[in-house]
């Protein structure tokens, strides 16, 4: 991949996709292609198509998806199987007829089996049920690899998907109703030390076990894949270790400088009980994240206090920037217009 040449990242002003434009234009790869939602909607086939004829991009870098955590996925699982459906379909096919050299697609370790062995290897995909609360996301993501591996095996086509793990960092969704667990803890536990609250409540039995990458990590291992790894099969990205829900409460707690309780409601769901990915294949091509968990909670807490302000709604809560988008549908966070 040369600097000259002509990369599109798909959704670019979110969390995955703008730390990846970040890398590239940090590394001297100038010959960027982007588009918001406005000029270009991922869903609609003949305007993806389109954009592809006349662009022409060497390379492609799929972020764009819709996303968000349990609630979300529970709330709205025809939005979360379409949308993603349609936007893989589209930017694959398309990539495929204007003769991409080379695409990397975006999944999520959410495509595992609920109850796979830990860590999670790259062979564990389609070997057991998924876990509910996040299977229509997990289904589509599923067919987004799958055509990643169709178009290879038929056409030749250098297309690969690789698997991140929970990503959190600078950009970051804080919207309790669609943002992921991190965020999320950060934005309920500055608020109430704001309140002088005595308590933040959170879901579930803080049992369950996580991995968390930072998103400047996760753009630094897909800028090695694109110039290291061509094979149809996928790869996982991640940092090999996880820690409680509890435990993450409690630094969360500590980095913002909250003091009262946290109480947690069992009666939510909790999720997959653990979601640790082994990234012995990554590590052994040469790539292994540098980012330690307290220090990217720091640089994230920091990022949301200098953010704040423009975030803030009337109810004095992290708002979208444009009121009218309520979901998250431009890769790993939301369209910022």
């Amino acid at each position: 991949m040369q600097k000259h040449e002509k990369i599109y990242v798909a959704g670019h002003r979110a969390l995955v996709g703008s730390a990846i434009v970040r890398r590239l234009r940090q590394e001297g790869y100038g010959n960027l292609v982007v588009r918001s939602i406005s000029e270009l909607d991922l869903r609609e086939q003949q305007a993806v198509r389109e954009f592809f004829a006349t662009e022409k991009p060497d390379y492609v870098i799929l972020a764009a998806a819709r996303v968000g955590g349990i609630l979300a996925n529970e709330t709205w699982p025809a939005d979360f199987l379409y949308d993603n459906l349609m936007m893989e379909a589209n930017v694959i096919h398309a990539s495929y007829e204007s003769g991409v050299r080379k695409l990397l697609a975006l999944g999520s370790t959410c495509i595992y089996p609920k109850m796979a062995p830990q860590s999670l290897k790259e062979e564990y995909l389609l070997s057991g049920p998924l876990e509910p609360t996040n299977e229509w996301y997990a289904v589509a993501k599923t067919v987004g690899i799958k055509l990643c591996q169709a178009y290879q095996r038929q056409h030749g086509c250098r297309f690969t998907a690789a698997m991140p793990t929970n990503l959190y960092g600078p950009g970051d969704n804080f919207d309790l109703e669609t943002s992921h667990v991190l965020p999320a803890m950060i934005r309920k536990f500055q608020e109430a030390k704001e309140a002088n609250a005595s308590s933040v409540g959170l879901w579930g039995t803080a049992k369950a076990l996580r991995e968390f990458l930072h998103v400047d990590d996760l753009a630094e291992a897909c800028l090695f894949l694109m110039q290291n790894y061509d094979d149809e099969e996928i790869v996982n990205i991640g940092v090999g270790k996880d820690i409680s829900i509890a435990d993450l409460a409690g630094l969360v707690r500590d980095v913002v400088g909250f003091e009262g309780r946290i109480e947690y409601d069992t009666s939510k769901p909790d999720g997959t009980p653990r979601k640790l990915v082994d990234t012995s294949k990554i590590n052994a091509l040469g790539w292994k994240a540098r980012i330690g968990l307290r220090e990217g909670v720091e640089q994230t807490y920091r990022w949301y206090l200098e953010h704040i302000d423009g975030l803030r709604g009337g109810d004095g809560g992290v708002r979208f920037a444009h009121p009218t988008l309520r979901l998250d549908i431009n890769g790993f966070g939301y369209w910022r217009l």
